[in-house]
């Protein structure tokens, strides 16, 4: 896949070979108050593994890996299918994971960049990538609005932060310009 631009980065497709280097990244990250949905004690080696399989079968998963570090997976990101057919057109459970030394760094925008192109290029069988954003997460929230992505409402009390509050998920979608139902032969307008 393409490079993000720097000869450090390198964006590719994940492999099952990376489980346990994307185990070690979220387990880092997780440690980070709302760093990610799971705290460090619910992320396993099995939850990783489940989610590379689904992703590799029928979804997306990229990783961004740092060349000049023994290629170091310093980011992810996945998304897949979900079980039921009427939901055949849709990457779900999308999750975007980058190591904190990283942040910042404008690597999650072109996880995305990535993550379209090969939804235009090769996956025209996708309508629409969806995601859900925590209401306090404002700034990833500006991100994936700049990204095309549109809020399709909100889901009133839905996280529950470290039983102090409860806040509200924001569902969000991006929608595929090219999508083609190949079993149909419909074409989304």
């Amino acid at each position: 896949m393409d490079q993000t631009g720097s000869s450090e980065f390198l964006i590719r497709s994940s492999k099952i070979e990376d489980c346990e280097q994307i185990f070690n990244l979220y387990k880092m990250v997780s440690k980070t108050e709302g760093g990610l949905a799971r705290t460090e004690a619910e992320i396993t080696e099995l939850y990783v593994k489940n989610f590379t399989e689904r992703s590799i079968e029928n979804g997306v998963q990229l990783v961004i890996v740092n060349q000049n570090n023994n290629e170091e997976i310093i980011g992810e990101l996945h998304c897949y299918k979900l079980e039921p057919s009427v939901f055949s057109h849709i990457l779900s459970e999308l999750t975007v994971c980058i190591a904190p030394k990283y942040q910042g760094k404008s690597l999650g925008r072109k996880l995305f960049e990535a993550l379209f192109d090969k939804i235009l290029v090769s996956r025209k069988d996708i309508l629409r990538i969806e995601l859900i954003a925590r209401e306090s997460n404002s700034k990833a929230i500006q991100l994936y609005e700049k990204l095309g992505f549109i809020k399709e409402g909100r889901m009133e009390n839905r996280i529950h932060v470290h039983g102090k509050v409860f806040e509200a998920d924001i569902p969000m979608a991006w929608f595929n310009p090219d999508f083609k139902d190949l079993m149909h032969g419909f074409k989304h307008t």
